[in-house]
């Protein structure tokens, strides 16, 4: 979506952001909710970008808080005042300006696609059109290196997790939970609902590249339905399926520091979203 934010999203008013201490140089802001959280993560890096907010090593997103890590005025009081002066914005939905998404190819024959389409009531061939038809968003990232958590499926096709999650999900699944969808940069313990695979999930972690991540929080996302014969036959030296590719860092990027600086620590498991406590287990792939 182009322009201001979407139909029912609302400002964050004075004294709707709740600041807290994190540490000793840090600040936790919780906000009421994801998309709460998305602009107002947007909303620091634009006045950083300007010059207008003191110095943060990080600026780290999740579910509902973004947290500032590593403030630099370390005067007495200096961290209380920063945080009196947060939670006094007034931030403006997030804006959807023109970035072209990145485009995600999906073989739909996931494992679990005849529940999640018995959950949805519709037969299991619709999944792939009513998953593919939606406009993703990264909303924060997490849990491992390279693992979005993307939202944009309509409400009424939010799944619940596994009532039993799996041991191991291989590299390239891409799966449901409440309202994410996001795809395994490698293979790992989860509990979301699997329907269907990235053929090459390679592009998502690639420590070579600035950024390392594909998929930064910000970044727009639509999933592409390929068939199960032509990404085997790319992988056999046939025609190949186009690859997603990276975009160039911008402000809404993953990162408030330098492009790339320490960014296997901002995706991997136990970092700063992490540590600041606001992934419930029923948020994270990871079985409960």
């Amino acid at each position: 979506m182009n322009g201001a934010g979407g139909a029912g999203e609302a400002d964050v008013l004075p004294g709707q952001a709740r600041v807290l201490p994190a540490g000793p140089h840090a600040l936790l802001v919780e906000l009421a909710d994801g998309e709460h959280a998305e602009a107002f993560h947007a909303e620091l890096l634009r006045r950083r970008e300007r010059g207008e907010l003191p110095a943060v090593r990080e600026i780290v997103p999740a579910a509902r808080t973004v947290l500032l890590d590593g403030i630099a005025d370390r005067t007495p009081g200096a961290r209380d005042r920063f945080a009196r002066d947060l939670a006094a914005w007034r931030v403006a939905p997030p804006q959807r300006e023109g970035r072209d998404p990145v485009e995600i190819p999906v073989v739909y024959d996931g494992p679990d696609l005849a529940e999640v389409a018995a959950l949805w009531g519709v037969p299991a061939g619709e999944v792939a059109v009513l998953h593919s038809r939606a406009a993703f968003r990264v909303a924060f990232c997490g849990f491992a290196p390279g693992f979005g958590y993307l939202t944009g499926l309509p409400e009424r096709l939010h799944v619940p997790r596994r009532t039993t999650p799996r041991t191991r999900v291989p590299a390239g699944a891409v799966a449901l939970a409440g309202p994410y969808t996001g795809v395994y940069p490698r293979p790992s313990p989860g509990g979301w609902q699997i329907v269907g695979r990235m053929p090459d999930p390679g592009a998502l972690w690639d420590p070579a590249r600035e950024p390392a991540a594909l998929l930064g929080p910000g970044t727009p996302v639509r999933f592409v339905a390929v068939g199960a014969e032509e990404a085997a036959a790319a992988a056999d030296g046939g025609a190949a399926i186009p690859a997603p590719r990276a975009e160039a860092p911008r402000a809404d990027a993953s990162r408030a520091d330098a492009p790339g600086a320490d960014a296997s620590r901002a995706h991997a498991p136990g970092a700063d979203a992490h540590r600041a406590g606001d992934f419930p287990v029923r948020d994270s792939p990871v079985g409960a």
